[in-house]
């Protein structure tokens, strides 16, 4: 009897990344897309067109107009040739997707700038409601950028590469056309790098950024990463943070440096000292964020931008004069406005609310029996010169109770009165005056909205929060006072109050920073957390993070109506604090806050989706704050940013 063949090892299952499809055996569908504009959320497709290729043979090809159910755009039909009329009877997107995807199963999906035509089909299929197949995508611009140089190709435009390597078709401006174009140049730039040892797929999309050999043998440090939401740190050679980061899904995001996606060259340089990633699950992204924020303080790595300037911010307060000034300062004390990114910014804006407001700009010292006498210029000069008389403390007082105003939203005269001048330079057809004066006022809106928005959830001693995990489930924020202080989430079929019950319990506790004026009613001062963290039932977790979070509500997140009567909001929690209700003048906006966090939680909150739970005094943002203006300023920041369709269209092709 023969001796026993003997058995093979049992078989390990390869990750994508080491199947090595041979590019001749690899099919690829090459898409290219019509649109009417360049904004996947406000544009539709007008035409698609596809070609399915293996190993230089093609294999079918799929083309329709689409009606997009509104006009297309004069601007847009004079670059495609597409008219409304051409697509009247064509079928809609709703038709049209379906079919595509299943023409394209299976395949690597190229394009020309392929990031704009993906995001085409991405947004029409999140209408639809139709899981993105999330294809191998390969971008013809980036590939030609990497293999040619700019004396042979100037420009990555379709119609120039088509030109330069030979291309059978000309590029139309339609989609089948340049679907085809693109097949051809896809085919000349996998020929040029053929000869340099690329012969599979993988190893195309490892050349196409120039990952190194170094590179591409730390996959191993994404091997044993959790599929979970959470914050991962590089580690260098003296168990030093190199970079911080955050992801939905950990193992994924990491895997992603050491391949051809990572094209930061910083980013491959940090790759390149890195010993280790750790790692830190969370709950969901709000908590990954806001943990991201925390650690950024803590370590300062080098390899994040936002960890070089931790204290960077500039605020616009209110000095504490006889004849009080707008100054700008690193910490807010009381009444202030900001943060702002650079200490330039912050003085632009306090010079535009001082022109109005008569505020002195002028830094001469005045005690209170002393009168303010700055002469008038006709160009510029200290806003409060007044040429009729001097002006003393208590006739100076009301261009300070009126920025006290603007600040808390308790009047928007000032705002009123600057658009009152657009206004008026415009009627006197004084454009370029009328243009200059409506970007400041519009940045002068931005800054008080976005203060006055934070202010109204640093406010709230507890905000309970709760967004949609997207699978029937509940993602949870305890916010208190503008910081997170728990995490958790309720899988579907969980009961989620009780889960909601169980965070507020593990949550943990916060004490605000009510400034000075605290301190000389006999509050506190200092700004305090206790952290914990703990474990909710089987089905359900819970997560205490370093700082507050938000609250999540069993009804929806509404924008606050800027014709509401709301009465100015007041510090209450004299239990806690042991001292009376402290006025909003009084308490610095997001009472020790930091910004960043607040303003990460001030975006969860606005998510599609995302309710308040339970909140312990309602949201609320100032009856005559800047919200209300909100709207006049995006679109004063459209007209000064606006190129035409044209422009934009051809941008992206």
């Amino acid at each position: 009897m023969p001796d026993p063949v003997p058995l093979p090892a049992a078989a390990r299952q390869l990750a994508f990344d080491e199947l090595d499809t041979p590019l001749y055996d690899t099919t690829f569908v090459v898409v290219d897309l019509e649109t009417t504009g360049t904004s996947p959320d406000g544009d539709s497709i007008t035409e698609i067109g596809a070609v399915k290729v293996r190993g230089g043979e093609v294999l079918g090809e799929f083309a329709t107009l689409v009606n997009p159910g509104f006009a297309i755009p004069p601007a847009i039909v004079q670059i495609t040739g597409i008219t409304t009329a051409m697509v009247y009877e064509a079928p809609r997107i709703e038709a049209v997707l379906p079919g595509f995807l299943e023409f394209a199963a299976g395949a690597v999906l190229v394009a020309h700038n392929a990031r704009f035509d993906t995001a085409f089909l991405k947004a029409a299929a999140a209408r639809q409601d139709i899981t993105w197949p999330n294809p191998q995508v390969l971008c013809t611009v980036k590939l030609a950028r990497r293999v040619l140089t700019r004396d042979e190709a100037p420009s990555a435009r379709l119609g120039v590469l088509a030109q330069i390597l030979g291309a059978s078709t000309t590029p139309t401006h339609r989609a089948l056309d340049d679907a085809r174009a693109t097949v051809d140049v896809l085919h000349a730039l996998i020929g040029r790098v053929g000869n340099q040892g690329v012969h599979s797929l993988t190893e195309l999309l490892d050349y196409l950024p120039g990952v190194t050999g170094t590179q591409r043998a730390k996959r191993t440090f994404a091997g044993d990463l959790p599929t979970a939401p959470g914050v991962y740190l590089f580690r260098g050679p003296s168990d030093e943070v190199l970079y911080i980061g955050t992801a939905v899904n950990l193992r994924r995001r990491v895997r992603n440096y050491f391949t051809g996606s990572e094209t930061r060259g910083r980013m491959k340089e940090m790759v390149a000292l890195a010993i280790r990633v750790d790692h830190v699950v969370c709950a969901h992204g709000l908590e990954a964020g806001v943990r991201e924020l925390r650690m950024l303080a803590a370590h300062a790595p080098p390899y994040n931008r936002r960890s070089k300037f931790p204290r960077r911010g500039w605020w616009l307060t209110i000095s504490d004069e006889a004849f009080p000034r707008l100054v700008a300062v690193r910490t807010p004390t009381r009444t202030a406005l900001g943060p702002f990114t650079s200490r330039t910014d912050a003085v632009d804006v306090s010079a535009t609310i001082a022109e109005f407001a008569g505020l002195r700009t002028c830094a001469t010292r005045l005690t209170r029996t002393a009168k303010h006498t700055c002469p008038p210029a006709v160009v510029g000069g200290c806003p409060a010169a007044r040429p009729e008389a001097d002006l003393d403390a208590a006739g100076y007082a009301p261009a300070v109770d009126a920025v006290r105003d603007l600040f808390t939203g308790r009047s928007d005269a000032l705002l009123r009165a600057m658009l009152d001048r657009i206004e008026t330079h415009s009627t006197a057809e004084h454009f370029e005056a009328a243009a200059r004066l409506r970007d400041r006022t519009a940045t002068v809106v931005t800054m008080l909205h976005r203060t006055q928005r934070l202010a109204a959830l640093a406010r709230i001693a507890e905000l309970i929060i709760a967004s949609p995990d997207g699978t029937g489930g509940w993602e949870f924020s305890v916010i208190r006072y503008g910081r997170l202080a728990a995490a958790g989430t309720a899988l579907r079929g969980t009961p989620p109050m009780a889960t909601v019950d169980q965070i507020v319990a593990a949550a943990e506790t916060v004490i605000p920073d009510l400034g000075d004026a605290a301190s000389a009613r006999g509050g506190t001062r200092a700004s305090a957390t206790i952290a914990v963290t703990a474990t909710v039932g089987p089905a359900a977790t819970a997560t205490a993070a370093i700082a507050n979070t938000d609250i999540a509500t069993d009804s929806p997140a509404q924008t606050p109506d800027p014709d509401s009567t709301v009465p100015d909001t007041h510090f209450t929690d004299d239990a806690l604090f042991g001292c009376g209700p402290l006025p909003d003048d009084d308490i610095p906006p997001l009472r020790g806050a930091p910004p960043e966090e607040v303003g990460v939680i001030a975006r969860w909150l606005a998510k599609p989706g995302a309710r308040i739970v339970r909140t312990s005094d309602g949201y609320r943002e100032p009856l005559h704050g800047a919200a209300r203006w909100k709207g006049w300023a995006e679109l004063a920041r459209t007209a000064a940013t606006t190129v035409s369709a044209q422009e934009q269209y051809l941008a992206q092709r």
